[in-house]
């Protein structure tokens, strides 16, 4: 795929893929759980065609998003591994809420925010797959007792709520980040942004000769003054 001249690739057209399937399993097993997770928002259960529908394809939910996900960790767990420049993002997080990023260190492809969710995610949604399983009546109730399942709901809960939490944080800050939302639909970003939030990133890119979206790519980029 072709991007505008002189942008940067922030992620390729396969990683964009990969990241809405996984958004839309993550939003289709969102609704559906909630649905069976109150009276109150049974209603919810409609835009599956009703209750029974409904209990018989959240679990194939959970399936496909594991999977999907699983392809993201493989494309991503090398650029959220922490650093000490993270930590030193934290204790200014401050100065980014404020907008003020010119006081904040540099850092590379993901911010330490963004690997929080990163991992928060990576955490939390394994524990919804295997309590899934352990309440998924149809094909493990022999493996299972009635004591095992009540325990398996309530961490299934508990980590659903942890993890819609994670995906809103998600979402907020991609709107909020000017210029992130495009990286994910478009797939590139100006260099100017990658220079105003992501400097690291953009250095080893200037310093490799790559338009991204890492600096092994073959991709070639002429070098100018960053423009917002």
């Amino acid at each position: 795929m072709s991007y505008p001249k002189g942008r940067l690739v922030r992620n390729a057209t396969l990683t964009r893929l990969n990241h809405w399937i996984t958004g839309l399993f993550f939003v289709l097993l969102m609704l559906s759980g909630l649905a069976m997770f109150h009276p109150a928002l049974f209603f919810l259960s409609g835009l599956f065609g009703g209750g029974e529908w409904m209990r018989a394809i959240h679990p194939w939910f959970g399936v496909g998003l594991i999977v999907s996900f699983c392809g993201l960790v493989a494309q991503f767990w090398r650029d959220n591994l922490w650093h000490r420049d993270d930590t030193a993002w934290i204790r200014k997080i401050d100065r980014v809420l404020m907008n003020d990023e010119e006081h904040v260190p540099e850092v590379g492809r993901f911010n330490a925010g963004q690997k929080a969710v990163f991992w928060a995610m990576a955490a939390l949604l394994p524990v919804l797959f295997v309590t899934g399983l352990a309440i998924w009546e149809v094909y493990f109730f022999p493996y299972t007792s009635i004591e095992t399942q009540r325990v398996a709901v309530l961490v299934h809960s508990l980590a659903a709520i942890g993890v819609i939490i994670v995906w809103i944080i998600h979402v907020y800050a991609a709107l909020w980040v000017k210029g992130s939302m495009r990286a994910m639909l478009h797939g590139d970003v100006t260099p100017g942004w990658a220079w105003r939030h992501h400097r690291k990133w953009f250095r080893s890119l200037a310093a490799a000769g790559s338009a991204g979206p890492t600096p092994q790519s073959k991709a070639k980029f002429r070098q100018e003054r960053p423009e917002s």
